[in-house]
């Protein structure tokens, strides 16, 4: 019964060419289904110190780039290992005082589930090896640069739309993660799957 239902999905996708749509489909599956298994089990996978350690190193690395940035831009911050606001400590804090208000780089902020999330989809999506084994790493590393400009963004923000801060943290630049995502799959898809998907058909 699988098997009739699966060959009638590809017959009415050749039908009506809808191969991009398929394509399109298999990258938000994997990208949602993982996206769910990193909140359904993050308080069980983050019980491993390697882990934490990740996530706090890669959040030291964005604050230390991101206040470089500030800097050569010359942004009136102020920038501390950690602070105490309102009893809380926190860490990588970049601080506007004549707001006043801050911005935090948190474990939550490393990039480290966009990391996963990026090499899963590449892992399970198929392609030549070949070209994964250089495009899988090119991929987070402009991740991790996205991310770093995200919290640079975000400190123009705090400076000035202090009142729209929440709004462009949650909508605005969260997905923008995976508009960059989306972005690479699609010059992945393009350029290296379907491209040695055509040479191999012509060359049976």
């Amino acid at each position: 019964m699988s098997n009739k239902l699966l060959s009638s999905i590809n017959d009415f996708i050749k039908k009506y060419h809808l191969y991009a749509f398929k394509d399109v489909a298999i990258f938000m599956i994997i990208l949602l289904f993982f996206h769910f298994l990193w909140r359904t089990f993050y308080q069980d996978i983050f019980v491993l110190q390697f882990l934490i350690d990740s996530e706090y190193w890669l959040a030291r690395k964005v604050f230390i780039s991101s206040t470089w940035i500030l800097e050569v831009l010359g942004v009136n911050v102020t920038t501390f290992d950690e602070l105490t606001i309102g009893e809380v400590l926190r860490r990588n804090v970049i601080y506007y005082a004549e707001g006043p208000g801050y911005v935090y780089v948190n474990r939550s902020c490393s990039g480290l589930k966009q990391f996963y999330q990026w090499i899963i989809l590449m892992l399970l999506y198929p392609g030549p090896w070949k070209y994964k084994v250089w495009f899988i790493p090119l991929g987070l590393i402009i991740i991790h640069v996205i991310n770093i400009f995200r919290i640079v963004g975000m400190t123009f923000v705090t400076i000035n739309l202090p009142e729209q801060w929440d709004f462009i943290h949650d909508y605005v630049m969260r997905p923008f993660f995976y508009v960059v995502m989306f972005t690479l799959w699609v010059w992945w898809n393009e350029k290296f799957y379907l491209k040695s998907k055509k040479q191999k058909q012509q060359t049976t």
